[in-house]
């Protein structure tokens, strides 16, 4: 008895298996290439293209330790740096800068590329150019404030390097401190830079646009033989810092002029001004008790402390240096002071004054403009 025939092998058709596998290898290089693609534009295309446009030149965050890159680039979105934050999250995680976010106040230029964006947000692509504007009347304390808000470097280190006998002899500074020197202007800095790098900056600054002014003025500086280059910085930056009106420096400057030379303005040589009562109260806040709870605001008891060095209501001639940083315009109004007969000014609202050549012309202005 014969048994039963043995099952055949199913024989699939060599062709169908060629173009199944044709198909799987097409759609794993269109993957691949596709992949590339995409790699390619994230990684060479994505990281220069132009970012929005906004309303504003500068947008300030504050990144807090803890802050997830999801939540910066969100907000960097609504802020108008970023236009889409989940691309630009992807980018910085595929480059593995999302573990190393800049902390504290960050500010973004607008507009910045994805590429700039990240080198603001991350310490782990070098050192980012900060730029900054360093006002004029700034004190050298304010100044500090500045470079530390603006993450340039410490406000300590730097008041420090403005007290550095060395780099102010470098600078042929005749002073205690670079108070005076440092001059205004708008300035470019890697983040960190080194204190003394950054006083060296203005003060080669201040040297070149003194120059300047030396030719410009040689014929009136000629006259001033009596006066030291300190002397002049000295009373520039107390007319820096009572003119808010450009216009009104040499006006200003005048009046001082008029108060140091004249035997009809009494107390003799005072130039009672302000501005220079409240920078002891800053400089030198141990050396006057009425300065003890000083918040900005002159106070009667302040201006009657003539424990304060820098009181000009109680000190005669110009205060020990200078209270501010003047730019170039108060410097060539002290040097060509408008010539008149003014000796009081008050304010009198839009930063401009009412200029009066009698003390009684000015009381009636003082009550007129509601001042003290």
């Amino acid at each position: 008895m014969e048994g039963p025939e043995p099952e055949q092998p199913i024989k699939v058709d060599s062709d169908v298996g060629a173009t199944i596998a044709r198909a799987l290898s097409l759609a794993t290089l269109v993957a691949v290439l596709g992949l590339l693609a995409v790699l390619g534009w994230l990684f060479i295309v994505y990281p220069d293209s132009r970012g929005p446009s906004g309303y504003v030149e500068e947008v300030v965050i504050e990144v807090s330790e803890g802050m997830t890159l999801r939540k910066l680039a969100h907000r960097l979105e609504s802020e108008g740096v970023l236009e889409n934050p989940r691309v630009w999250s992807l980018y910085m995680r595929m480059r593995g800068l999302d573990r190393h976010l800049r902390q504290g106040k960050v500010r973004f230029r607008v507009p910045m590329s994805p590429e700039e964006v990240a080198r603001y947000a991350t310490t782990r692509l070098g050192r980012i150019q900060i730029r900054l504007l360093i006002p004029e009347g700034f004190s050298r304390f304010e100044i500090a404030a500045r470079l530390d808000e603006y993450g340039v470097c410490d406000a300590e280190e730097f008041l420090d390097a403005t007290e550095d006998a060395a780099i102010l002899a470098s600078y042929g500074v005749e002073a205690n401190d670079a108070e005076g020197y440092l001059f205004p202007d708008t300035y470019e800095f890697d983040d960190q830079t080194k204190p003394r790098r950054v006083v060296e900056r203005m003060l080669a600054n201040w040297t070149r646009r003194n120059e300047e002014l030396e030719k410009k003025y040689a014929d009136k500086l000629a006259k001033l033989k009596s006066w030291t280059t300190h002397d002049i910085v000295t009373l520039a930056s107390i007319v820096e810092k009572e003119a808010a009106v450009p216009a009104e420096r040499p006006r200003i400057a005048g009046v001082f002029w008029n108060r140091l030379n004249s035997k009809r303005f009494l107390p003799r040589r005072r130039l009672q001004a302000d501005p220079t009562v409240q920078y002891g109260c800053m400089a030198v806040p141990e050396a006057a008790p009425s300065c003890a709870r000083f918040d900005g605001r002159i106070t009667r008891a302040m201006l009657d402390d003539a424990d304060n060095p820098y009181n000009t209501y109680r000190h005669s001639g110009l205060p020990p240096g200078p209270i501010s940083n003047p730019g170039a315009a108060s410097l060539a109004a002290v040097i060509d002071p408008e010539e008149h007969d003014f000796f009081y000014f008050v304010a009198r609202g839009g930063g401009e004054h009412h200029f009066s050549k009698t003390l009684r012309q000015h009381n009636i202005a003082v009550r007129r403009n509601g001042q003290r």
